[in-house]
């Protein structure tokens, strides 16, 4: 079976595994992970009097579902009539950048 890492996959470039070998592993580098959008794969098989089939494609979207992770810094104590700041700088998104905070004071004494 063969296995590329997407940072190789190269448009147009064949690869091409003896039968029964009949799966293609793609392994994500995680320094150069595939972009989102859409990717388009083909496929054509050879039988043992050398015809080729037609070609079978097929579409795969790379889609962003990782939620980010907010994460917050703040001071555990404030003196009274104090200024004091929360920093959301921590937070991440593996799949993209952070376009937005919004915070929300959700309880009061």
């Amino acid at each position: 079976m063969p296995t590329i890492q997407s940072s190789d996959l190269i448009v147009n470039q064949k690869i091409s595994a003896a039968a029964p070998d009949a799966l293609l592993n793609i392994t994500i580098d995680s320094q150069s992970p595939l972009q989102t959008g859409s990717y388009e794969f083909q496929l054509v098989v050879v039988d043992d009097s050398g015809n080729n089939s037609n070609p079978a494609t097929v579409k795969i979207t790379i889609a962003d579902d990782q939620a980010p992770t907010a994460v917050i810094d703040a001071p555990s104590r404030v003196g009274f009539a104090k200024d004091f700041s929360l920093s959301g700088q921590r937070s991440i998104d593996i799949g993209g950048e952070l376009t937005k905070f919004v915070w929300t004071l959700i309880k009061t004494p």
